[in-house]
């Protein structure tokens, strides 16, 4: 019987100017990019969506 990985998951507003340095920061803490979407107030904001195992 195999163990079921849990997941915990985070959005991020991305700036478009500065988008490498912050999907990198959040990178190092384990965390994965799922997708970019637009933002809520559309424009140029992007949301990010990340995942990760659960401790």
């Amino acid at each position: 019987m195999s163990e079921r990985t849990t997941w915990e998951y985070a959005t991020i507003p991305l700036l478009t100017h500065n988008t490498k340095a912050i999907l990198d920061s959040w990178g190092v803490d384990g965390w994965e990019l799922v997708t970019v979407l637009p933002g809520p107030g559309g424009g140029d904001q992007l949301v990010a969506y990340l995942k990760r195992p659960s401790a």
